[in-house]
């Protein structure tokens, strides 16, 4: 007579709670801040153009390295794309202000407040 009791059930995890963000395969977060700061760097704030442009360069050497899962190749290049722009649109302003009488074109404008 052997009562052997049975192994216990292997345990389950736990879904993340809604709003956490899950990540597959150790994917890194770079690419997903090049995106945005490439976005906002073309929207409101030109001076982050630089910023998602070498954030996204870098996330894609290391995909290239095979530090980091390719999972996230697409958005990095998104986001290094937009940094360009980003950056072209921070030189263009600039250019602008410093050289082409922007500094005078804004003057003008204050003093008819005034």
């Amino acid at each position: 007579m052997s009562d052997t009791i049975p192994p216990p059930p292997p345990p389950t995890t736990a879904p993340p709670p809604p709003g956490v963000a899950r990540t597959e395969g150790g994917g890194s977060n770079r690419a997903v801040i090049a995106l945005v700061l490439g976005v906002l760097g073309l929207v409101c704030c030109y001076p982050l153009g630089p910023v998602a442009w070498y954030l996204g360069n870098e996330e894609l050497k290391a995909i290239q390295a095979g530090v980091v899962p390719d999972t996230n190749r697409v958005v990095a290049q998104i986001g290094m794309i937009l940094g360009v722009i980003g950056t072209i649109l921070l030189g263009l302003a600039l250019l602008w202000i410093f050289f082409l009488g922007g500094l005078a074109a804004l003057a003008g404008m204050a003093d008819a407040f005034h």
